[in-house]
This record gives structure tokens, C-alpha cells and sequence, in this order.
């Protein structure tokens, strides 16, 4: 008897949609990490912080773990993360974003960032990114 070959690889995605009613809670939460952040040296320090008070988005990058999302799952070890954000415009009410659709937000792409062959849906470029919010393991 044969067994199946299966992928011991699962890609996780989330999209999140936050409002937030506070942005100087959100920077300063930042700046605190960042403070904290024991990985990150003097000098990369600094524009870290110029970029966490001058753009909501970037201080939310900074908060998310997501690494801390599945840590206390058994059975499976986090392997690679790669997370970003952006102001955008938002309207519950739009098809775009209803998460109990099809998937499709109306301009021919599934709403993940993706077109569906790992490629970006404004650029292009490849699924990898960088920046504050990527981590390999």
C-alpha cells in the first residue's frame, strides 16, 4: 500500500481590516516595542521610530506578530512570515470586501494581495517581500 505524498507546508492567510481611533496610542505602542526590541540595533532603531510616528500603518506593522499567532500551536513550527499594511479606503457595504463571497473583489483578483499564481496584484513582483514586516525563521 502506498501512502499519499502530501505537503508538510500549509500557508495560513489572514486579512485584517482595523479601524483605528487612536493613533497616538498606536505610535506610541510602537515606539515601545521598538525600544524593546532586542533584535534591532541603535542605529536601526532610529528610523524605525521616524517611520512609526509619521505613518499609522507602519506603527501597526511594528505591533503584529504573527509569529505570536500560531506559538502555541502544537504540532507546527512557524517557517517563514512575511506581513504588511496600508491605509486604504474602506466600505463594509462594498462587494469588495465581503469575506462571505466568492473571494473576488471585483477587478479579476481573489482580495489577498495575489493573483493567484504567487504573483503581487498591483506590481507583479513575487509573493517574498520585505521590510518590518517579514521574518524568516
Amino acid at each position: 500500500m502506498s501512502t499519499p505524498e502530501t505537503s508538510r507546508f500549509v500557508r495560513l492567510r489572514v486579512d485584517l481590516v482595523l479601524e483605528v481611533g487612536d493613533e497616538d496610542a498606536v505610535a506610541r505602542a510602537a515606539l515601545a516595542r521598538i525600544a524593546d526590541d532586542g533584535d534591532l540595533s541603535a542605529e536601526e532603531q532610529e528610523p524605525a521610530r521616524g517611520a512609526v510616528t509619521g505613518d499609522t500603518a507602519e506603527a501597526l506593522a511594528h505591533l503584529v506578530d504573527p509569529f505570536g499567532l500560531v506559538g502555541d500551536v502544537p504540532g507546527v513550527e512557524l517557517q517563514q512570515a512575511s506581513w504588511s499594511s496600508e491605509e486604504i479606503d474602506y466600505d463594509p457595504d462594498s462587494p469588495q470586501w465581503d469575506l462571505d463571497g466568492d473571494g473576488f473583489d471585483g477587478d479579476g483578483f481573489d482580495g489577498d494581495g495575489f493573483d493567484g499564481d504567487g504573483t503581487d496584484e498591483a506590481s507583479g513582483a513575487g509573493a517574498a517581500g520585505g521590510g518590518p514586516g517579514e521574518r524568516d525563521k
